[in-house]
């Protein structure tokens, strides 16, 4: 399974790039799985910002992170933004 994940403000910052494309196993096709191999590349910071970010999986917002994500998927990593 191929994904590619867009990065945004901190989460960019944490992963050191702005977007990436991997392979993931078939069996390891859910949203927590993703998150749990871009923990492992990236290490603790981009493993603190993703327990608070919300993720856009093609452009739809994905709440749920047991769900299966398909192949081909673009999923946005977004950082809690501050501001007014």
């Amino acid at each position: 399974m191929s994904l590619t994940v867009r990065y945004f403000a901190g989460a960019r910052a944490a992963a050191g790039t702005t977007e990436e494309t991997l392979t993931l196993p078939a069996a390891a096709s859910s949203l927590t799985d993703l998150l749990d191999e871009l923990a492992a590349r990236h290490g603790p910071q981009l493993a603190k910002v993703l327990a608070v970010a919300s993720f856009l999986v093609d452009g739809a917002a994905c709440r749920d992170r047991a769900a299966q994500l398909p192949d081909g998927a673009t999923v946005d990593v977004l950082p809690p933004f501050a501001g007014g």
